[in-house]
């Protein structure tokens, strides 16, 4: 959609009625002067070679010529589709068993170890959706809200287990609220969830959760991985396979009968996980044959088509032809002027459309995963033109994508102090804050985040992403404080008792105790606000369930 990247320029145009206010007082001042001279003849000869019409065309020429400048340097722009990461107008959120059944190795090397590589196999093959991770045992928890940020989706599935879960057991009916509340009620676009576990469900709500989701039109399609003979349960605790409360050794069996169930319920698909890229291709398909809507909101690089050099051209050339009037009856040509602002305008249009064309050709190679070249493109782009804000956060983009999470923090900076565009500005922040939690930096991720939010509140992935820091924060600091006091423990067990402790005290945030009370506080309530809405139709789940497999 066409759009002003600089509307405040706009307000120049409230200068055009001045100016022809200006000129109307200019012609009146002209006539009373020639009525005082008196004499008609004089006036005459006095002004015979002076054209009053010439005059007039002059200054509507320069006029028109102001009026065009104040809409070009507005700059008038259209996002480039062919420019885009188009993805389908849909969001997946998979819910992926992490309870200690999932350790069983009937599927070598183990249940889990086969879930995980599916799903990292699934996301690398859906390049523009958004997906979102659950993860569950005894309760569910969102690890990761939906996102089109598929490498930090990875790394969060690559580190899923049961230790991400204090509360053992398998609810699945759990994980299905908590993959609802997960979606956004607002955004019109086809909801599904991908449910894998073993069916081992000791809550007796699956079957209720998914015919609830059925009714908001959410899909869920299920993956059982297993065996329905089963296999005992490793106990990484005690090396020992897991035994129940009369010290059988428990057999964790695969229940098709539910998952399949679950997926009737929401006119979804089961499938047992057998091969992995037949599960990936029905799944694929049936997004592919519902989602038909397209959403243009994300996109991991900007690129627009640019208006303002028409109106700058326009306005121009207007100038020339108002240098070449003369106001005398004559014509005169100064045919030296003419070709200086000709040559000079044209330097200037290819110099802007050269800029144009790195960046073009950059965008073609980061979406081709080129980034070496892509960042060679973004370079020359800033070569010509050093502050240019779409050069700078493409080119932060493609340091991300190598890594260099440093270099990309730098440039996202450059963004933010060069661009007076609030949208590119907070996607800088963002970026930067998602670069800084990938590469441990959380003070400076937390601080992003919330000079993201500050520019856009309604941004959740941002609020998610801050929520996520300031937790990491807080076991960061709650660890450290363990730490010191083991290396104070063994000090004195090693040593003589001391009237003072001569172990330095590491203290690595810059936060005081008191914000960072109020930003666990904060982000407690918001937790409590998300299991509230989990629980709306199902009982609380057991503190101490009587699984705990």
């Amino acid at each position: 959609m066409l759009h002003f990247d600089h509307i405040e320029y706009l307000l120049a145009l409230v200068l055009a009625p001045v100016l022809i206010l200006i000129f109307t007082y200019l012609i009146r001042w002209k006539r009373k002067t020639a009525r005082r001279i008196g004499d008609p003849d004089l006036v005459k000869d006095l002004t015979t070679e002076y054209s009053s019409k010439k005059f007039n065309a002059k200054f509507i020429l320069y006029v028109s010529a102001f009026v065009l400048c104040g809409i070009g340097l507005a700059g008038l722009i259209k996002p480039d589709p062919s420019q885009k990461i188009v993805r389908s107008g849909s969001s997946l959120i998979i819910a992926l068993d992490v309870s200690k059944s999932m350790l069983a190795t009937d599927v070598k090397p183990n249940r889990l170890e086969r879930a995980k590589q599916l799903v990292q196999k699934l996301v690398d093959q859906m390049p523009g959706e958004k997906i979102g991770l659950v993860v569950f045992a005894g309760r569910a928890y969102l690890q990761m809200p939906l996102t089109i940020d598929h490498e930090a989706a990875k790394m969060f599935i690559s580190t899923a287990g049961p230790d991400n879960v204090p509360y053992q057991g398998t609810a699945i009916g759990s994980a299905l609220r908590m993959s609802e509340a997960a979606f956004n009620p607002d955004e019109k676009s086809y909801k599904s969830v991908l449910l894998i576990s073993d069916g081992e469900d000791f809550d007796d709500d699956a079957i209720t959760a998914a015919k609830d989701l059925a009714k908001e039109g959410i899909v869920v399609n299920t993956v059982g991985i297993g065996s329905p003979e089963g296999s005992p349960i490793p106990d990484p605790a005690t090396g020992q396979y897991k035994i129940d409360e009369h010290g059988q050794t428990v057999i964790s069996k695969l229940n098709e009968q539910e998952l399949s169930s679950i997926a009737t319920a929401t006119q979804g698909i089961y499938q047992l996980y057998n091969d992995p890229d037949v599960i990936i291709k029905q799944i694929k398909n049936q997004l592919a044959g519902i989602a038909n809507e397209e959403s243009m909101s994300d996109a991991s690089y900007l690129s627009f088509f640019q208006y303002y050099w028409y109106f700058l051209l326009a306005a121009f050339i207007l100038l020339v032809m108002e240098m070449l009037i003369s106001e005398k009856r004559k014509f005169a040509k100064p045919a030296a002027a003419l070709t200086t602002m000709l040559l000079l305008f044209s330097g200037i249009q290819v110099n802007a459309q050269s800029v144009n064309s790195d960046i073009r050709n950059g965008n073609k190679y980061f979406q081709q995963g080129n980034f070496d070249k892509a960042r060679e493109q973004y370079n020359s782009a800033l070569e010509k033109d050093n502050k240019n804000d779409v050069a700078s956060f493409n080119l932060g983009n493609t340091f991300y994508r190598k890594d260099k999470l440093d270099d990309a923090g730098k440039y996202y900076d450059q963004v933010i102090a060069n661009t007076t565009n609030n949208d590119i500005k907070q996607k800088a922040f963002y970026n930067k804050g998602v670069a800084f939690q990938k590469a441990d930096k959380l003070p400076e991720c937390i601080l992003a985040y919330k000079n993201a939010l500050l520019l856009n509140p309604n941004d959740e992935e941002a609020r998610q992403n801050l929520q996520r820091a300031l937790k990491q924060q807080q076991q960061q600091q709650q660890q450290n404080q363990n730490n010191n006091k083991s290396q104070s423990n063994h000090s004195q067990n090693k040593n003589k008792p001391q009237p003072q402790s001569q172990q330095p005290r590491q203290n690595p945030s810059k936060i005081s105790q008191k914000d960072a009370e109020e930003k666990l506080k904060a982000l407690m309530e918001n937790e409590k606000q998300l299991q509230d809405k989990l629980h709306k139709t199902q009982s609380a789940v057991p503190d101490k369930p009587t699984k705990d497999w």
